[in-house]
Formats: structure tokens, sequence, C-alpha cells
């Protein structure tokens, strides 16, 4: 980290790039490896059939409407720390440390409690087709069962890329995958027999179908959990040991006055992932099985956009606690080209290889020909939807999180779900509508964060900061 620091002081681009670099990449690797045991794992369960693969999509979206509100907090403590550290104000960034443990125990036994307690009904207000609901409700059921320990994978991790640390959570999240895939093969499918170059072999197997996915990625889980837990507490430079864990309000309050708009913003648009997921359901099976394989592919594909993301929110929570207005631009005017330029690549790689990446999960052609075509849709959007996505990581340093969440909301409910409830519900239209919606929906995003950020709102230090 001392390394990364000193190049962040150069007052040169070169240096600037160098150490966004330095921080993203060990971001992008562990996004990386956690969407190819994703594409593993919707492999495994989609060669079983389009029913496995939509009992265990058409709860994916509370998914992300839990863990985004769980990163929500994450944020907040990732912007207090890292302004501190910016500061030099060691002790205040490991006093905040001690209170994510506070936050971590308490958010991950709430949200133990919740998911078990609906997972009954979950597939249900989901709309999910009644031959699948209670397979999709055993899946859920399993897969929440270790929230405490996703909190502190989720919480810790913030923490630690707070300070500066992104490859310790790498470290950790390459271990849990790989604990993730070979249990697949145990769990997932029965005892069999298979060939190889070396001769035929038995591989056991407990036959478990989709909750045999789903128990291998609770017990990889529970091993992040740990494993990052353990990392943080013999941290040199964040390491909360010694100070209170208890909670102390003085502390607990800037970081839940950033933490709280992004949680909203992450409640409501996650809310909207799931009316839009509940509306996809409605249109059938191939429509949802379509959506949740396309969905898994895309994500692969905004890794440089997210792992940009953190790097530039720490970074930018460093300049600002430091008031230093000229690092803070020059931040700005080094990624957001970059961000464009890997994005159109990103794009760009989507839209050719969208074909043979459905394939890889499904062998049904309507359902691959149908992700086909909205995946190569969405190809095109992507550097636009690249720029709101560092724009926000700068403004998340900072602390300032309430445009985000009113950018974010509105273009989610007055766009997107407004734009595929009339497509869907009313005239009829199936999965490319829906997604045409979402398209213009990043599109949107992209002109108000734009034009926030030309207005020079993302480049503003406190006053008594700047010299």
């Amino acid at each position: 980290m001392n390394s990364v620091r000193n190049i962040y002081n150069k007052k040169t681009n070169s240096g600037m790039l160098t150490v966004i670099l330095a921080l993203a990449w060990p971001t992008m690797l562990e996004q990386l490896l956690q969407t190819a045991v994703q594409y593993i794992d919707t492999a495994m369960v989609g060669s079983l059939g389009t029913q496995a693969t939509a009992a265990v999509g058409a709860t994916g979206t509370v998914n992300w409407l839990v863990s985004s509100t769980v990163s929500a907090l994450g944020i907040g403590f990732l912007a207090v720390i890292s302004q501190a550290k910016g500061a030099g104000d060691n002790t205040k960034a490991k006093k905040t440390a001690a209170q994510a443990v506070f936050t971590v125990i308490t958010v991950g036994t709430f949200f133990t409690v919740l998911t078990l307690s609906l997972s009954s009904k979950i597939p249900v207000w989901m709309r999910v087709d009644e031959n699948i609901r209670d397979a999709a409700a055993g899946y859920f059921r399993i897969i929440y069962s270790p929230m405490l320990f996703r909190s502190a994978s989720i919480i810790f991790g913030m923490v630690l890329r707070s300070s500066g640390d992104t490859k310790t959570p790498m470290r950790t999240g390459i271990i849990v995958n790989i604990i993730n895939i070979v249990l697949n093969f145990f769990l997932i499918y029965p005892t069999r027999t298979i060939d190889s170059p070396f001769g035929s072999f038995t591989m056991p197997g407990a036959g478990l179908s989709i909750n045999g996915a789903a128990a291998a990625s609770a017990i990889a889980y529970v091993f992040g959990g740990i494993a990052i837990t353990c990392k943080l507490l013999k941290h040199k430079e964040i390491s909360p040991k010694g100070h209170p864990m208890l909670p102390d309000i003085t502390l607990l309050r800037p970081c839940l006055r950033v933490a709280f708009p992004n949680m909203l913003q992450r409640f409501a648009t996650s809310l909207g992932y799931v009316a839009f997921a509940a509306m996809i359901n409605s249109v059938g099976e191939t429509s949802t099985a379509a959506h949740t394989i396309a969905n898994t592919v895309e994500s692969l594909f905004y890794i440089p956009g997210y792992g940009m993301q953190t790097a530039t929110a720490t970074l930018s929570g460093n300049a600002y606690g430091a008031g230093d207005r000229h690092r803070l631009e020059r931040l700005a005017r080094t990624v957001i080209p970059l961000e464009v330029v890997l994005m159109i690549f990103s794009g760009g790689m989507l839209f050719v290889f969208a074909p043979r990446l459905m394939s890889i999960f499904s062998h049904d052609p309507e359902v691959i020909s149908l992700g086909t075509t909205v995946l190569k849709m969405v190809a095109v959007s992507e550097p636009f939807y690249g720029i709101p996505i560092v724009i926000e990581g700068l403004m998340q340093g900072q602390g300032k999180t309430v445009a985000p969440f009113v950018y974010n909301v509105l273009g989610m409910w007055c766009v997107r779900i407004a734009g595929t409830f009339v497509c869907t519900q009313l005239l009829g239209y199936g999965l490319v509508s829906a997604w045409g919606c979402m398209i213009i929906h990043n599109l949107t995003l992209f002109v108000m964060f734009t034009v926030h950020y030309l207005n020079g709102k993302c480049k503003k230090v406190p006053a008594q900061k700047t010299g």
C-alpha cells in the first residue's frame, strides 16, 4: 500500500493511471473469478434442463436485493475510512472498522432470519411457475442460510479496500470460488463413471441437483466469511483489534449518512430488478431461462466497470479527505476515458461471442436464440453504461450518495419498470422489449450522471480543506 500511495502522490497523469490500475486489477480479477464460478454453476445446472435453470434464476433478483443492501453499508464504511486515511487519521479509520464488526453481526443476523422465514413465499411473489416453486424455494433457503458470513465477506471486503488493500479480498475470493467449484462436482450430480484420457473412473456424488449447487455455494460463503474476518483482525493498517466493537453513534452516524441513501438506492433498484424479473417470469419458462442465462453472460462484461468503480471510490475518498481538489480532478480526467476504452472493448467482445456463450449454458435452440438477441442489443450500450458507473464511484468516495439515489431510482422505475410493464403486460410483447427498456434505462443514467459531472459537482472539496 505504501508504494501505491507514493505513486498516487506524483502529480502526473501516468502516476494516477498506475495507481488506478494497481487498485483495480485485484478487484477485477476477483469479480472475474466470481463470474467464472457463476458461469460454471449455470452450466452445471443448465445440464439438468430448462426447468432447473429457471428454478435457480427465478429468485436471483432477490439475491441482488439483499446483497446490494448489505453492500450499501459497505460503501458507507469505505467512504468514511478512505477519507480518514486520506486525512492521515489512522485511529479514526481503525475505530470505524470496529464499528463495521458490530454492523456485520447485526445485519447478518437480521437478514438470516428474514430470508429464511420468507423462503417459501418469495417464489409465489415472484410469480414463478407452480411446477418449479418448491425447487426455487429450497434453493433459496439453502443459499441464504449463511447470511452472517456473506455479510462479513461484503462489508469487511469494503473495509479492506478502503485502506487500499484490494489483494486480500481477491485472494480470499479465489479460495472461495475453488471450494464452490469442487463441491459442485460432488454435490450436484449422482455417483457416475467418467471417461478420461487416462481411463475410466468413478466420481462419487450426492445427486442433490440444484440443492447441491446451493449447498456448495453456502459452504463456500461460510469459509469466505471466516477467512476475511481473520484477515481483517490481523491486518496491520486497518485491524479493529483494541477498539470498542459496541455501537458508537459518533462513528456510525457518518457511515450511515453515506450508506442510507445508497441503501435506499440499491433497495429501490433491486426491488425494480425483482419487479422486472417477475414480469419476465410471467411471459413464460423460455423467457425466464433466456433472461437468467443472458444476465449471467452479461455480468462478465460489466467487470471492467465495477472494478474501476471500487478503485475510483477509494482514491476519490483519499483525495477528498486530504482536501486535494487537483488530485480529484486528475483522477476524474484519467479514469473516465480509461473506462470508456475498456467498456468499448468489453461490449465488442459480448456482441461477437454472444451465441457461443449462450450455447454453453443451454442446448435449447429457442433459449439460445432469444438470449443471443438481447445480449447483442445490450452490447451496444456498454460504453454508455460504463461512464455513470465510474462517476458514481467518484461520488461514493466523497460520501455524496443522494444524487445517485435520485438518478438510479428515477431511471429504474420511471423508465425500465414503467416501460416493461407497458410492453409485456399491456401490449403482450416479450423478452426483447423488456431488454430494450433496460437499454433505454442505461442511456438515461448516462445522460443524468454526465450532466452532473459536467456541472463540476464531483470535484468539490470542503472549503476549510482547500488552500
